[in-house]
């Protein structure tokens, strides 16, 4: 056989594989990445809006530590005074993941948009630790911060979880909400103490020009 009688038949035969991968996937409705070694599967967004019970409570957000993680504060507190108690607590925020890369998006929070602020107890006695502070416990408070233009004037609501059951939601006379709106520098969220999502929300211009000190 000539060398050309030889190419032929390969040739056909790697584009009857092609053709058959191609209808494949058609077949089953979904398509590879155009790198899947690189990019890895494409999986779905998960949704953004918030679960309410029929009188208005926010269920809680199961599984919320496996969320994106946006940073750790100690002891912070934002009145004089306060905290004067000897009780040492760590405060945990968390994004939803769809919230998070909406943020990177456009540096600022989409509509649907929950925050999770979960506070824990700080130990300084324990195994073999013998200085600084970690976080011990159960969590000592649970509350989320929810972005929902529908329902709430304004467009965002607080949400403290009691032991059990749903999420109460604060009354707007609450003093967050009066202390997010005047010192939240993105979209009246306290973004300024996270340091990962601060420089993308400069880079969009999405910063109160004046943020407060």
């Amino acid at each position: 056989m000539r060398t050309r009688d030889r190419i032929i038949p390969i040739m056909f035969g790697m584009l009857a594989v092609w053709s058959l991968n191609v209808l494949g996937s058609v077949g089953d409705g979904t398509q590879k990445p155009p790198n899947s070694a690189t990019e890895g599967p494409r999986v779905p967004s998960p949704s953004l809006a918030p679960a309410y019970t029929s009188d208005g409570r926010l269920n809680f957000p199961a599984g919320y530590r496996e969320w994106i993680y946006l940073s750790s504060g100690l002891d912070m507190s934002y009145r004089k005074g306060a905290g004067e108690d000897g009780h040492s607590v760590f405060d945990n925020v968390f994004a939803s993941p769809a919230a998070y890369r909406g943020f990177l998006r456009s540096g600022t929070w989409p509509d649907g948009t929950l925050l999770v602020l979960e506070q824990r107890g700080a130990g300084e006695k324990g195994s073999i630790n013998q200085s600084g502070r970690f976080q011990s416990g159960d969590a000592l408070e649970v509350e989320v911060h929810v972005k929902d233009t529908k329902r709430f004037a304004g467009g965002w609501a607080f949400f403290a979880f009691p032991a059990t059951g749903p999420g109460v939601l604060l009354p707007p006379a609450a003093e967050c909400y009066a202390c997010h709106r005047d010192h939240g520098v993105v979209d009246t969220t306290f973004v300024q103490f996270y340091p990962t999502l601060l420089k993308i929300a400069r880079e969009h211009g999405t910063v109160k020009a004046e943020a407060p000190r």
